[in-house]
């Protein structure tokens, strides 16, 4: 029968520390800090995959309510979800917190009208590639080591070849990109910010809401009676859910275990994954120079995470 010091000294290990043992020196803390990576990696890859394959849906709206009205579906959609969700009428808000639910709302608007024009006009993978230069200017501004910056090569090198050719009549879409780009890079600072707070997830909801507040007049002026037609609507909202309510939900649960470097680098998987996106669902093949490029840009992806790690392990054992 343990004695009564052995029992508290369970009883207050931290979570985890699934064994006396490991709690001793710095072993639990590494325990903990590579479970926290790890998680916040699948959070970040399941993110990516959540919102690239709600774009590849998305576009099949284009032709019915254009993409000012998909991406009021898509808020209308994720508002419902996460409301319904989080009940944020519950939680205490303070001026600062009004404060990011607006400036979250404002880089949601931003962001998703000029990817969606973009989408439009740009295929998928190339739209999605120049998304991408916003994280990885984040990632190469806020990196701890030059270790973790060096990943950003080989993943601007694949943002290169993933891109491909573009033409004069692709300026629209390229500038839609480069705004979206720009909106990414506020978004992921802002999330960072909100993913800390004691209420994330519901200001994720009301920045949502007010999002759909924004859209919907641009929506109906756009596409008028068309969003009420039940097929449309259905899928509309089943975009809102892949696009917004889960992708978003999961990164800010990711940016609370993962650096905002790692996390920036991270995303490069989302050019890989739109072009498969694209492949299943639009029959978007990509040029064998930009199935290079979303290798380099995987590679970048995993050679990022492993770099975190071993910071974590060095700061661990410099305590």
């Amino acid at each position: 029968m343990p004695t009564v010091a052995r029992v508290s000294q369970r009883a207050t290990l931290p979570a985890t520390c699934p064994h006396p043992r490991a709690a001793t020196g710095s072993a639990c803390l590494a325990s903990g800090s590579e479970r926290s990576t790890a998680t916040g990696t699948a959070l970040a890859v399941t993110s990516a995959a959540s919102v690239q394959f709600g774009a590849a849906l998305a576009t099949t709206l284009f032709t019915l309510v254009g993409p000012v009205g998909t991406v009021s579906l898509r808020f209308l959609g994720a508002a419902v979800v996460l409301v319904l969700a989080t009940r944020p009428w519950r939680a205490r808000w303070t001026a600062r917190d009004a404060r990011t639910v607006v400036a979250f709302g404002a880089v949601f608007v931003t962001m998703n009208l000029s990817l969606y024009v973009a989408i439009s006009r740009l295929p998928l993978a190339t739209a999605i590639t120049l998304e991408f230069l916003g994280p990885l200017g984040v990632a190469i501004v806020t990196a701890t080591s030059w270790a973790q910056r060096g990943w950003a090569l080989p993943a601007a090198a694949g943002v290169a070849l993933i891109g491909g050719s573009l033409h004069a009549h692709d300026g629209v879409g390229v500038l839609a990109a480069l705004g979206a780009a720009l909106a990414w890079a506020s978004y992921i600072l802002v999330s960072r910010r909100m993913g800390a707070s004691d209420h994330g997830l519901s200001g994720l909801a009301l920045a949502t809401v007010l999002g759909a507040v924004v859209t919907a007049p641009l929506g109906v002026a756009t596409a008028g009676g068309a969003l009420l037609e039940p097929r449309t609507l259905a899928l509309g909202l089943l975009v809102g859910v892949m696009s917004s309510a889960v992708p978003y939900s999961l990164d800010l649960l990711a940016l609370r275990r993962l650096g905002t470097a790692t996390f920036g680098v991270l995303t490069s998987l989302n050019p890989a994954v739109a072009a498969l996106a694209g492949l299943v669902v639009l029959q978007e093949l990509p040029p064998h120079r930009q199935l290079v490029g979303i290798a380099l840009v995987m590679t970048a992806s995993a050679g990022v995470t492993l770099g975190a790690r071993r910071v974590v392990k060095a700061r661990v054992k410099a305590r």
